[in-house]
């Protein structure tokens, strides 16, 4: 059901959505967004072997974020916003938890909009992936 403006307050959690693809994932992900620098599916690339493996599309983690913005939304509003920053590497096969929170929810120029925190948590728990968003509920 989408969500509605009067359906959430401050605080709020989004819905947590994990992640963990495998190689077979990340080479399908290179096809569609063009990179196809082997430290993202070769596992002899030199860089890939000094860190010990292969890591995950930066803009993988950006575009799930999109995915647990959308999914929460459930067609009830709209990204207007988003954004994150790549503060640490994530590893294939191994779990990613996304999750956010609504931080301010406001009415401004008769838009009703909601600034969400979001992040991407490795498998230790670490927030490799910092980002923000703002949704628009319409007038």
């Amino acid at each position: 059901m989408p969500l509605s403006w009067d359906s959430f307050k401050e605080g709020d959690e989004l819905p947590v959505l994990k992640k963990a693809p495998g190689v077979t994932q990340l080479v399908k992900y290179a096809a569609g967004g063009g990179d196809f620098n082997p430290l993202h599916h070769d596992f002899a690339f030199p860089q890939s072997k000094a860190l010990g493996s292969i890591i995950i599309h930066g803009r993988f983690k950006y575009a799930a974020l999109g995915e647990l913005v959308s999914n929460w939304l459930d067609h009830g509003g709209r990204i207007a916003k988003l954004g994150c920053q790549y503060r640490g590497m994530d590893l294939p096969e191994n779990e990613m938890t996304l999750g956010g929170k609504v931080v301010k929810k406001y009415e401004e120029g008769g838009r009703k909009l909601a600034d969400l925190e979001l992040w991407v948590n490795n498998a230790k728990g670490k927030n490799t992936t910092p980002g923000s968003a703002t949704v628009d509920f319409g007038a």
